[in-house]
């Protein structure tokens, strides 16, 4: 591990003022060797030139938001309400799309990430437990990430899933090449992985003869926001706590930094502008993905209680089924082919895959951001997934594979819990003029912003008895 910089506070010395708008703390950087790599046009360039440069930090977000974590409350939504929960999935994604500009936002107007707001506005004893929350937020990630990885190298491959999960800790070698390519190859590669999970699921749904959707009824479910069946406001709930991540708010406001952005009032405002347009498009395919993911699984198991597949054996639909495995199995009973099969879990793997770029990315934000400690990108994330893997070859190994989806629920309800940690500060340093400047957020996004993190807690705190005694369960084996 690298010694950081001199850190004055360290010495007990006075803090020194802040940095205006625009300007970095001196001496660290987010992401160093990507910060300020990709170019910039003039303001006298085209809008698509302009665009073109601008583009990729939000795809890099976007894979957070149709990660395994996502897939199961999206198939069991559909499953179980057909589209009546397709509103949910549309709010999720405007909520998010609010917090995410907002992050950018912070980025480009100050110089600094989050970490680094957190640990030069924040008291100093802060710094260790925000750094060791958002730690075990990524390392939750992390393990939906490498489940989803390995469930569909199992569905693939028909590898056992201990052996699974510890192919998936071998893409430390992908991130290790990565490296040093340069962001905008890096940004190419996600796109790739981020057009698969598209093309697969807009293959599945337009075509194939078997799945036709009904846009009208579609249409009508976007609109019309209701909890009319018991058991919706549940489900409902999972969505919506599945759907922002913490960490990709530590992260957005470091990635925006890989462009090299002029200091000025007109320079910011551009790369204000350019970056919420990035976030909107790159969010709304996210949307598109949940919704196919969603639509999917009403057009094939809504109303159906079993479905026989080959070999005579029977899969019985509940409330406790582990959605991605049956959806695997029974999609090509249901529909007729086994493309169907395999394109669920080609975009499986290639959702895991692509959130495995930035979960590490994450990870050296949050670390050198609040404790300006720095080690080697391929060593942290050997370390993560190592700490992700053990555990989960220990449960499954005693448990068999049905606790894939109990490992993956408790994710999200730890990632649940500490997202206000990452909200909340966001919101307060955006919101506030001496840190920001004529950049602070402006009322549409006070209210967006500040609406969609109460109402998020809201849910959150709702569900938190049940969620804690379910987790508790899967950590005691019962």
């Amino acid at each position: 591990m690298k010694e950081p910089l001199e850190d004055e506070r360290s010495l007990g010395a006075e803090l020194p003022p802040a940095a205006p708008a625009g300007e970095p703390r001196r001496g660290h950087v987010s992401l160093e060797g990507m910060h300020g790599t990709v170019e910039v046009p003039g303001d006298k360039a085209s809008f698509w030139k302009q665009w073109r440069a601008f583009v990729g930090p939000a795809i890099l977000i976007s894979v957070g938001y149709m990660d395994p974590g996502n897939w199961g409350t999206d198939l069991a939504g559909g499953a179980q309400f057909k589209y009546g929960l397709l509103w949910v999935v549309g709010l999720a994604s405007l909520m998010a799309i609010f917090l995410q500009v907002i992050s950018a936002r912070l980025g480009v107007a100050t110089g600094r990430d989050l970490a680094q707001c957190c640990r030069d506005w924040y008291p100093r004893w802060t710094r260790w437990p925000n750094w060791l929350a958002m730690e075990i937020a990524i390392g939750m990630t992390d393990l939906a990430e490498s489940l989803g990885s390995a469930v569909a190298l199992n569905l693939l491959f028909h590898i056992p899933m201990q052996w699974a999960i510890v192919i998936t800790a071998v893409d430390v070698l992908l991130l290790l090449s990565l490296q040093g390519i340069g962001m905008r190859l890096i940004e190419a590669v996600v796109a790739v992985f981020v057009l698969t999970i598209t093309v697969c699921y807009g293959i599945e749904i337009f075509g194939l003869a078997q799945t036709q959707p009904n846009f009208l009824e579609m249409g009508q479910a976007l609109v019309r926001p209701n909890f009319a069946e018991a058991g919706m406001l549940v489900v409902a709930i999972g969505m919506i706590g599945a759907t922002v991540m913490p960490h990709n708010l530590y992260l957005h406001s470091a990635l925006v930094q890989t462009r090299r952005l002029q200091k000025d009032a007109p320079s910011i405002r551009r790369a204000v502008r350019f970056n919420t347009i990035d976030t909107t498009i790159a969010l709304t395919i996210a949307f598109f993905i949940n919704a196919a993911i969603l639509v999917l699984a009403a057009m094939v198991f809504y109303g159906k209680t079993s479905v026989t597949v080959a070999g005579g054996q029977t899969i019985l639909f509940s409330l406790d089924s582990d959605w991605i495995r049956v959806a695997h199995l029974t999609l090509a009973p249901l529909l007729g082919t086994t493309l169907a099969s395999t394109l669920f879990a080609v975009a499986l793997l290639a959702s895991g895959q692509s959130s495995t770029i930035t979960g590490t990315l994450a990870g050296q934000v949050v670390m050198e951001g609040f404790m300006h400690w720095r080690i080697q990108p391929w060593v942290r994330r050997l370390i993560t997934r190592t700490l992700a893997v053990v555990p989960a070859i220990w449960i499954i190994s005693i448990r068999g594979n049905g606790s894939v989806t109990e490992l993956v629920n408790l994710s999200q309800v730890v990632l649940c819990l500490i997202l206000p940690f990452a909200m909340f500060p966001l919101l307060h340093f955006t919101s506030s003029r001496k840190r920001m400047g004529e950049w602070r957020n402006g009322w549409f996004l006070l209210i967006t912003g500040w609406g969609s993190a109460i109402l998020i807690t809201a849910m959150d705190l709702y569900t938190l008895p049940e969620a804690l005694h379910e987790a508790w369960a899967v950590i005691v084996g019962h």
